[in-house]
């Protein structure tokens, strides 16, 4: 009897010992799930860490600049999460287009650091969710001018809502970030806003040790305001457009993640001495602590 016991009593742990690894893998996959640049919703569990390191190119019809950038981010609470990015730029853009490089990273020599804040989260279904979150940041450059511009510090606000579920996922926002001045010089600012529509394949429904893959197909609009140089007119109050879409795709097995994708120019509406861009790539691979 106390053998049936103790066979019983091991088998209970197994089982609560593989439900738990399967929840910890189902929460990296959750805190992971999102799309490569436009704003998503997800953060991090309280005490979570995720570390990324991310290749990006980014071409016009002039030059190509390429550059590794490195994201730190740390649960403060199952709600609130803080980043830190930096980078390593490889080849720069004389002239560097204003951008953000994805949601919580920037496309040029900054460094940042920024706060997320889920601030809405209805789970209404099992796997099926709405949720809202807010980001605040602020960043410094690490080079001295751009397109012939003094570069200031900025301060980059953004929010954005969406639905995920086991399937389908679905997000909206829009952001603004703004250069101060220096040297009573300032780069344009850019208000931009982004949609994302994403979709996981019933083949890739099954639980860790398989391998898990979601298609994303991507929208990004930006409207940079111009440079004000010093002792010239101000031309702020114009403005160009960009329209730009294209796929991204998501790899997760385990506590590790690798995201690749592109975005293509749709729509260039652009002030006189704006240059035009080609296409964006990027690749990003992620851990989960």
């Amino acid at each position: 009897m106390c053998f049936k016991k103790f066979i019983s009593l091991s088998r209970n742990i197994k089982y609560s010992a593989t439900i738990g690894l399967l929840l910890i893998a189902g929460t990296a996959m959750a805190q992971g799930h999102g799309p490569l640049y436009g704003l998503q919703t997800p953060t991090l569990a309280k005490g979570g860490v995720d570390l990324n390191v991310a290749g990006m190119s980014l071409g016009t019809e002039n030059e190509t600049s390429y550059m590794l950038r490195y994201l730190f981010s740390y649960g403060i609470t199952e709600d609130l999460q803080v980043n830190l990015t930096t980078p390593t730029m490889i080849e720069r853009h004389d002239n560097t287009p204003r951008t953000r490089g994805n949601s919580n990273m920037p496309a040029n020599g900054d460094i940042e650091a920024s706060l997320w804040y889920r601030f809405f989260s209805n789970a209404f279904g099992v796997g099926k969710r709405f949720e809202s979150t807010a980001i605040v940041g602020v960043s410094a450059p690490t080079d001295n001018e751009r397109g012939q511009v003094n570069v200031g510090n900025s301060v980059h606000a953004a929010v954005s809502t969406g639905y995920a579920s086991r399937i389908w996922y679905a997000w909206i926002g829009g952001g603004y970030q703004y250069y101060f001045k220096k040297n009573n010089e300032r780069l344009g600012d850019l208000p931009y806003a982004s949609a994302v529509v994403g979709y996981r394949p019933n083949i890739f429904m099954g639980d860790y040790p398989k391998p898990d893959w979601r298609i994303f197909i991507e929208s990004l609009v930006e409207f940079p305001g111009n440079n004000k140089y010093s002792g010239q007119q101000d031309y702020s109050g114009s403005r160009s457009t960009k329209v730009l879409a294209g796929p991204s795709f998501l790899g997760l097995y385990g506590a590790w993640g690798v995201s690749f994708g592109a975005l293509f120019p749709v729509v260039q509406d652009l002030t006189p001495g704006t240059i035009k861009e080609n296409y964006r790539i990027a690749i990003n691979l992620s851990y989960w602590l």
